[in-house]
């Protein structure tokens, strides 16, 4: 385990192969397909249908790259959310979908409940804040979880963790299967992106040979086609969520373990819509969460620039008010706040903000997240005392330390 944690030879070809995919006649239809379909029922407004057409692609790819990894009798580890890269000089498109976080490297594991396997891994020597292993059924309702700070190391940071249908019965690092199990969703998030280091990972199934004979290209493209569909099927369902009530409300929302949800990771959804001379202020009080993010995303379910522009900012990457709350400006342009959220050229998008790794006990009352439209004139006046302000020059030495940080989990580029 002496290779980067993600950019592996296995995630290459994977990559490769979902690229070859893509071409495949059904494939091709069902592009086609979805992509007037999801525009008719989005019925976007202009902001939202200039950034469909980049998106579409990301999201499709990444359905792609998801549908081929399905087969629980020959697994692999597999990166599903990335940013656009080279393998060698092939150009691999960006994969993110279902309203992403910046902070996370999404990884599958495809898994059966029949069947018993070992996930082996190291982690890094600067530890994760937040790191789950997720077994998931079909729907993406929990089966059992493991925490990163659960696992039972060697001396050398190495981990195995056992996967089948019986009890731990005394053994460490167990996730108990079950006959409904489908999947493991792995996130390992980086909250501070110059040092915390993703887990290796490797599975291996145990038992004989697989006596089935794995998907013929054509069996896979019907997967993907209908992947595809479900993508845009779901990412609608999320941004409707997301797009229900009026703009530029923002509050406490929901906690969940159903439907993709992490458990005991609280979410905050709502979206924005912007004169030319407005900002939308918001005001988080993190209940004690060791980690949270406020990231900006379209209604097609990616976030936007996120390597050069500040996009999205989690704790490490905020200053907080003297009385140790947080104060963002979310607006177009440059209002000299170190929390500036740039929208990337956008008056419009959606907030999915997320809290996790609270105290035993849960969040403290304290917990709170709101938002407030403030004309741009009157900005200066309404933030909070303390509020910690940028130079020109030292906004681009902070965009320079994110685009590097990064990158260090983009090492193709």
């Amino acid at each position: 385990m002496n290779e980067h944690p993600i950019a592996t030879p296995d995630q290459h070809a994977h990559e490769l192969e979902a690229l070859e995919l893509i071409e495949h006649p059904t494939v091709k239809e069902a592009y086609a397909r979805v992509q007037a379909e999801w525009l008719e029922k989005a019925d976007p407004s202009p902001a939202m249908r200039a950034c469909f057409d980049w998106a579409f692609h990301e999201v499709m790819f990444s359905a792609a790259v998801w549908s081929s990894n399905q087969d629980p009798l020959r697994p692999k580890v597999v990166t599903i959310t990335r940013l656009a890269h080279p393998v060698g000089d092939i150009a691999i498109p960006g994969s993110r979908w279902g309203i992403d976080n910046p902070d996370s490297i999404y990884r599958v594991i495809p898994i059966s409940g029949d069947e018993e396997y070992r996930i082996h891994g190291r982690v890094g020597e600067n530890r994760m804040t937040e790191n789950y292993f997720t077994l998931w059924d079909e729907n993406m309702n929990t089966v059992d979880v493991l925490s990163g700070h659960d696992l039972v190391l060697n001396e050398d940071r190495t981990f195995t963790i056992s996967v089948d249908s019986e009890p731990a019965n005394g053994r460490p690092n167990h996730v108990r299967s079950a006959p409904e199990a489908h999947e493991f969703y792995i996130r390992d998030v980086m909250l501070d992106w110059s040092r915390d280091e993703p887990n290796e990972l490797s599975v291996e199934r145990l038992g004989p040979a697989p006596q089935t004979p794995a998907k013929t290209p054509d069996e896979q493209a019907e997967l993907t086609a209908k992947f595809m569909a479900h993508y845009a099927d779901f990412t609608h369902r999320l941004s409707q969520g997301s797009l229900h009530g009026k703009a530029n409300r923002f509050s406490l929302g929901w906690s969940a373990d159903t439907g993709g949800a992490l458990r005991k990771q609280v979410y905050v959804g709502g979206h924005f819509q912007l004169g030319e001379d407005e900002a939308f202020v918001i005001h988080v009080s993190d209940g004690g969460a060791a980690y949270f993010v406020v990231p900006i995303a379209n209604i097609w379910g990616t976030t936007l620039e996120i390597v050069d522009r500040t996009s999205s900012l989690n704790k490490a990457q905020s200053v907080a008010n003297p009385d140790g709350t947080y104060t963002y400006v979310l607006s177009r342009n440059d209002p000299g706040v170190h929390n500036w959220l740039d929208t990337c050229d956008m008056n419009e998008g959606m907030l999915t903000l997320r809290m996790a790794e609270f105290p035993e006990g849960g969040p403290r009352e304290d917990l709170a997240a709101r938002g407030e439209v403030i004309k741009l004139a009157d900005l200066p006046s309404s933030l909070p005392e303390g509020t910690a302000f940028l130079s020109p020059a030292e906004r681009s030495e902070q965009q320079a330390s994110r685009a590097a940080g990064y990158k260090r989990r983009l090492p193709e580029v």
